[in-house]
C-alpha cells in the first residue's frame, strides 16, 4: 500500500510545486490611472517649483537685497521672452546640447573598452585603475587652460574637456558593474564557450548593466559640467554662443536676470536628459531584473 501511494504523493507534490512556481511567475499588471500617475509623479516637483518661486518672489517683495542682485521671477521670465523674440533661444540651447551629447557619445565609445580592459586584465587594472579614479575626482575646469594651450580656442577644446571629464566616469562605472557580476554567471559563460568579444557582449555587459548604467549617468553629468566650464572660460567667434558663454556674457553685462536665466536653462537641460533618457532606461533595466514594481 505504501509503495503504491509514494509515486502518487511525489507526483502531487511536483504538481503543487510547479503550480506554485507558475503563480510566482505570473505578474498581475494593472494599468495605473492617469490621475494617479500625475498626482504621484508630476505634482510633487510642481509643488516644489511653486514653493521656490513663492519664496523667491517674497524675498524680492521684502527687498532683502538690491534689485540688480536679486531680480524677480517676472524679470527672469522677461529675459527669456526677449531671447525668444530675438530668435536666439533655440540656437543657444542647441549649441551646448549638441556638443554635450556628441561629446558624451564619444566618451562612451572610448570609455567602454577601457573599462572592459581594466576590469579583466589585472596588470592594466593595477596600472590604470588608480589613475582613472584620480581623473574622476579632478574638477573638469582644471583641464580648460591646458586644453586651450594644446588645441587653441576652437571646438576641439570643448570636446577634449568633455572627454577628459566623462571617460573616467564611464570606465569606472563599467569596472564597478563587472566586479558585481555573479561568479556563477561568469563560469556559465566560460562553460558555454564565451570568450573575447563574445564574452564581453553576452556575459559581462549584460551582467554589469546596472553599474554600467550608473557610470553612464554620471558620465553625462561630467560631460555637461565639463562643457559648461569650457564655455565659461573659452571665448571665440568660431565657437558660437552656448549656454555657458551666454551665462558669462550676462555676467559681463552685469545683467542678473540673464545670469539666473542661464543657470535655469543649464539646469533644465540636465534634468530633461535625465527624465527623458536615463530614468526610463534605469526603470526598464531594474524592472527586467525584478528589482522594481510593475506599477513604476
Amino acid at each position: 500500500m505504501a509503495s503504491t501511494d509514494a509515486p502518487v504523493l511525489e507526483k502531487n507534490t511536483a504538481a503543487d510545486v510547479g503550480a506554485g512556481l507558475d503563480a510566482l511567475d505570473a505578474v498581475v499588471t494593472q494599468r495605473t490611472p492617469l490621475l494617479t500617475v500625475l498626482r504621484q509623479k508630476a505634482l510633487p516637483p510642481l509643488v516644489a517649483v511653486a514653493l521656490v518661486l513663492g519664496v523667491w518672489q517674497l524675498a524680492f517683495n521684502l527687498e532683502l537685497t538690491d534689485e540688480y542682485k536679486l531680480p524677480s521671477p517676472g524679470m527672469v521670465w522677461a529675459a527669456l521672452a526677449d531671447l525668444w523674440s530675438q530668435g536666439t533661444l533655440f540656437s543657444i540651447v542647441w549649441t551646448s546640447l549638441w556638443r554635450g551629447l556628441s561629446g558624451f557619445v564619444a566618451a562612451v565609445v572610448i570609455g567602454t573598452p577601457i573599462g572592459l580592459l581594466v576590469a579583466q586584465v589585472k596588470p592594466v587594472r593595477a596600472a590604470i585603475g588608480p589613475i582613472l579614479s584620480g581623473l574622476q575626482s579632478l574638477p573638469s575646469v582644471a583641464w580648460v587652460p591646458a586644453a586651450v594651450i594644446w588645441l587653441g580656442v576652437n571646438p576641439s577644446t570643448m570636446y577634449a574637456v568633455i572627454l577628459l571629464g566623462a571617460v573616467p566616469s564611464v570606465a569606472n562605472g563599467l569596472v564597478a558593474g563587472i566586479d558585481q557580476v555573479p561568479p556563477l554567471l561568469l563560469r556559465a559563460g566560460r562553460t558555454m564557450g564565451a570568450t573575447g568579444l563574445s564574452r564581453a557582449r553576452h556575459v559581462l555587459l549584460p551582467g554589469a548593466l546596472p553599474g554600467y548604467l550608473a557610470g553612464l549617468k554620471q558620465g553625462w553629468a561630467f560631460s555637461w559640467r565639463s562643457l559648461m566650464a569650457a564655455e565659461l572660460i573659452a571665448a571665440s567667434p568660431d565657437l558660437g554662443v552656448g549656454l555657458g558663454r551666454f551665462l558669462e556674457n550676462q555676467r559681463e553685462f552685469n545683467d542678473m536676470s540673464g545670469v539666473l536665466l542661464g543657470i535655469i536653462l543649464i539646469l533644465l537641460v540636465g534634468v530633461a536628459i535625465d527624465l527623458l533618457f536615463f530614468s526610463p532606461l534605469e526603470r526598464r533595466v531594474l524592472r527586467n531584473r525584478g528589482l522594481l514594481g510593475s506599477n513604476r
